[in-house]
């Protein structure tokens, strides 16, 4: 493996205007040299296609599988051709600032062994910091947190594999939360720097509520079968269903038999579960509940 500190890896599918502001904005961490990766989830059009007349700052690779297997297992397949001893993993509708956000995050992971990721603030295109309640933690000081928001988080490459990396059966949406809590378990912690701002400007491209409200519930139901304790597992499942309901009414979402479909995803799954479930202690799940409620200080350079 090469000397390189730093690869970044973006996912992107059908959002060539998104992904094209997004390397742009990579010129701000242009000293840095870092590796670019792009993962082509199946675009209409080739990704190295649809970029072909536009330069950038930083030279880039593109990774395509035609097959469309989703964002999760492209972040997967970047970290895996990743040559960067960290990877800072964004989605395309992200962007860099120039400031120094990846700077922070890189020297927090240097300090610290045990910090095994590193989230960052979501801001709106001039750097204005979006609203507290939408961010990793509400705190303004840096601070452990259980997990962090995907749209731009940096990871250890080998601890990441060691770590199983994330569930593809996820498909969209949860994969944080599961990774953040196998870190728990295994004695690392996540770091929030509320400072280190990141643009996110959610592109509505591709996007769904009724897509949205099913894969939160089926992935919270899947999260809750292969990870924690059973006695807390049992009771999880219906309740995350009795939520799809209030959360269905309060997104004014159309989806009468949303829930059956969730069923049926959990049954299809079952082979998996009873396979791959591996329990976090009950330790961990009071750690995280803890972390929550009330996030824990983090004093940088203390370490």
């Amino acid at each position: 493996m090469s000397g390189v500190r730093l690869t970044i890896g973006i996912t992107s599918r059908d959002r060539p205007q998104a992904l094209s502001r997004c390397l742009e904005s990579l010129a701000a961490v242009s000293h840095l040299s870092p590796e670019v990766l792009v993962f082509d989830d199946g675009s209409a059009t080739p990704i190295a296609k649809a970029m072909a007349e536009r330069t950038f700052a930083l030279p880039y690779r593109v990774i395509r599988d035609q097959r469309s297997p989703g964002y999760i297992a492209g972040r997967n397949q970047l970290v895996r051709e990743a040559r960067g001893a960290h990877v800072l993993l964004l989605d395309d509708d992200a962007a860099l600032l120039p400031n120094d956000a990846v700077e922070q995050a890189l020297a927090v992971m240097d300090r610290d062994p045990q910090v095994g990721a590193v989230a960052f603030a979501q801001a709106t295109r001039d750097g204005s910091p979006w609203d507290a309640a939408m961010q990793p933690s509400r705190s303004r000081e840096t601070c452990v947190i259980p997990s962090y928001i995907g749209f731009a988080h940096l990871l250890r490459r080998e601890l990441f594999a060691a770590l199983g990396g994330y569930r593809e059966s996820f498909v969209f949406y949860g994969e944080e939360k599961d990774f953040c809590l196998r870190l728990i378990e295994r004695g690392y912690r996540t770091v929030y720097l509320p400072d280190a701002l990141v643009v996110h400007e959610p592109d509505p491209a591709g996007r769904s509520k009724q897509r949205y409200l099913r894969y939160v519930t089926r992935n919270d139901c899947l999260h809750a079968l292969y990870n924690e304790p059973l006695s807390r597992a049992v009771w999880m499942v219906p309740v995350r269903l009795v939520i799809y309901f209030r959360m269905r009414r309060t997104l004014n979402v159309s989806d009468r038999w949303g829930w059956v479909w969730v069923a049926r995803e959990i049954a299809a799954n079952a082979g998996a579960i009873v396979r791959d479930r591996r329990p976090v202690s009950r330790a961990t799940v009071d750690h995280w509940k803890r972390l929550r409620h009330q996030p824990e200080p983090y004093e940088i350079g203390s370490r």
